[in-house]
């Protein structure tokens, strides 16, 4: 699910669409100050595709680059800009190479 349709998600389709449990998504609430999402009157915790946005750029330094939390913000807070191009640049190129493999794949069933 890379396209973001909806206005709200909630924390469990976060964590599907990420990869991780909710109980990391719920940390990093914590720890990252950018990470806000909205609550109801009950604390059901709902998403803006900013915050998902968020989620998977935080994801990305810690998960993929390996990054400790405290350097992870740290990144976040003085090249922000700079790790969403990256980020966005994996992705398309992560993208490319699964089409190309099923590109692949296709043309050796064909054989």
């Amino acid at each position: 699910m890379n396209t973001l349709d909806k206005k709200y998600y909630k924390i469990r389709d976060v964590a599907e669409m990420i990869g991780v449990p909710c109980s990391t998504l719920r940390f990093w609430e914590k720890e990252f100050s950018d990470l806000r999402p909205k609550r109801n009157d009950g604390g059901t915790r709902f998403y803006t595709p900013r915050d998902v946005e968020i989620v998977r750029m935080i994801h990305y330094l810690v998960k993929e680059k390996g990054l400790k939390i405290d350097a992870a913000r740290d990144q976040l807070h003085r090249n922000r800009s700079g790790v969403e191009k990256r980020h966005e640049t994996i992705r398309r190129l992560q993208e490319i190479r699964g089409r190309l493999i099923s590109i692949l794949k296709a043309l050796d069933s064909r054989r």
